[in-house]
C-alpha cells in the first residue's frame, strides 16, 4: 500500500510515449544497465505499436509528472487451454521512492488488468542476489524453485555464422 506518497499508477497507452521513455531510463538506472535501456531505443512507431498491443502491458508510477516506478509485462496466450498468464519482465522503483508500497501498487494494478483479461496467474523471476525483490514477491505469491536457461538463437545458413 502507498505510504504518504502522492503517486498515480497508470497503464500506459500509445499516447504515453514520454512516460514510457522515462520508464526505460528508470530501468537503465535501477538495473545499472543504461546502455541496454537507453542507447538504442526503439522508434516512436515501434513504441506506439507495443503499447497498443494486447500482448504487452506497461505500468508507470507517477509522482506529479515524474516516473518513479515502472513495470513491463507480457501476456502469454496458452495453447493447452483458452487462458493466459502474465509474465513480469521488468519492475523497478526509483531509489528515492523505494519501500513506500509503489511496487506493490503496480503489481496490484497488473492483477486487476490480468483479472479483466481472464489471465489465471502472474509470474516473475528474481535473482538470488536481490533480497528486496524476493521479499516483495514472497509477500504476494508462492515461491517456486526453477532453473532458467538462455538458449542462443541459431543463425541461418549463409549469414557467415555456424549454427550451434
Amino acid at each position: 500500500m502507498l505510504k504518504n506518497v502522492p503517486v498515480q499508477i497508470l497503464q500506459l497507452s500509445p499516447s504515453d510515449i514520454s512516460q514510457f521513455e522515462a520508464m526505460m531510463t528508470l530501468f537503465g538506472e535501477a538495473f545499472d544497465d543504461v546502455a541496454t535501456y537507453c542507447d538504442n531505443r526503439p522508434s516512436r512507431g515501434y513504441i506506439e505499436d507495443l503499447l497498443a498491443s494486447n500482448d504487452f502491458i506497461a505500468i508507470a508510477a507517477l509522482e506529479e509528472d515524474k516516473v518513479v516506478g515502472g513495470l513491463a509485462a507480457y501476456e502469454l496466450k496458452k495453447f493447452e487451454q483458452e487462458r493466459s498468464e502474465i509474465y513480469i519482465y521488468d519492475l523497478a522503483v526509483a531509489v528515492s521512492h523505494r519501500r513506500q508500497g509503489i511496487a506493490t501498487a503496480m503489481i496490484r494494478e497488473l492483477r486487476r488488468i490480468g483479472s479483466v483479461r481472464g489471465a489465471y496467474v502472474i509470474f516473475v523471476q528474481a535473482d538470488y542476489q536481490d533480497p528486496p525483490a524476493i521479499a516483495l514477491y514472497e509477500k504476494l505469491g508462492v515461491r517456486e524453485e526453477v532453473l532458467h536457461f538462455d538458449i542462443a538463437v541459431s543463425r541461418t545458413e549463409g549469414d557467415g555464422h555456424n549454427p550451434q
